[in-house]
């Protein structure tokens, strides 16, 4: 299945639109790790903790969104956005979402 963050898809041609397609998940790191994260930002750089986080719910998010997609029969999915908010202290939403297509 492709799946772009595109209107179109060059080279082919969209016949059939399903609708919108999502997947998201709330993710939250192990208390240890959210500690460790916290030390992180009181010296600077990059928090690794979050970024696997975000990585790992991010994925997560495409696969469910994907699999959605494989029900309606779509061959695509086309426009793809990503959101995350906070929904507590070191946990996460990340939702994807687009629209489902047919191809010729």
């Amino acid at each position: 299945m492709l799946i772009v963050n595109t209107e179109t898809i060059t080279g082919r041609e969209i016949t059939e639109v399903l609708g919108l397609v999502r997947g998201n998940t709330i993710r939250a790191k192990h208390i240890g790790k959210d500690i460790i994260a916290g030390l992180r930002t009181l010296i600077g750089g990059e928090i690794k903790e979050y970024t696997e986080m975000l990585t790992e719910a991010r994925n997560e998010s495409l696969r469910r969104m994907k699999d959605e997609a494989t029900k309606l029969g779509a061959d695509a999915v086309i426009n793809v956005r990503f959101v995350t908010s906070q929904v507590l202290s070191g946990a996460a939403e990340l939702l994807a979402y687009g629209t489902a297509v047919r191809l010729k």
